[in-house]
């Protein structure tokens, strides 16, 4: 496989580097709260962590919000939009198997940035595990219950 492969659902410019770290964030349609229970997140988190063991992507961080998620991942294999796909379809099958029947769990789309490796990649994870600190969720980062960083 190329080091970088072009999508055609990609925006236009945007390419997926095999090795690249990418900070990755999806919205939950309607910007609806669904994981504002924590089970129903941690199915999110469960995806995440099957892509890790299928050799697709390794996570660096990440934390899961009431209507969206923050991943920071090293792109191992195929592309950020096979990632993202596999990711939010099997969170969405797999909250639907568990009883919560919205109609549509993400919007389409998601965002990225590829991240420079000289960067701070702790700075950048503590910013991600610290949202739910800055929204106002909880008064320290351990109290809340779907994020996770390797750096711990």
């Amino acid at each position: 496989m190329p080091m970088s492969q072009r999508s055609a659902d990609l925006r236009l410019g945007r390419y997926s580097g095999i090795g690249q770290i990418y900070l990755l964030n999806s919205v939950v349609h309607g910007r609806q709260p669904l994981f504002a229970n924590w089970r129903t997140g941690r199915l999110v988190v469960e995806e995440f962590r099957r892509a890790q063991q299928a050799g697709i992507a390794d996570s660096l961080a990440w934390v899961v919000m009431p209507d969206h998620f923050h991943w920071l991942v090293v792109l191992r294999e195929g592309t950020l939009g096979m990632l993202v796909r596999r990711v939010k379809s099997g969170s969405a099958l797999a909250i639907m198997r568990a009883g919560y029947t919205p109609l549509r769990v993400w919007q389409k789309g998601y965002h990225d940035r590829a991240v420079r490796r000289e960067e701070d990649l702790q700075a950048v994870a503590r910013y991600i595990v610290a949202n739910p600190l800055r929204a106002g969720l909880v008064k320290r980062v351990g109290d809340y219950p779907l994020w996770d960083a390797v750096w711990l």
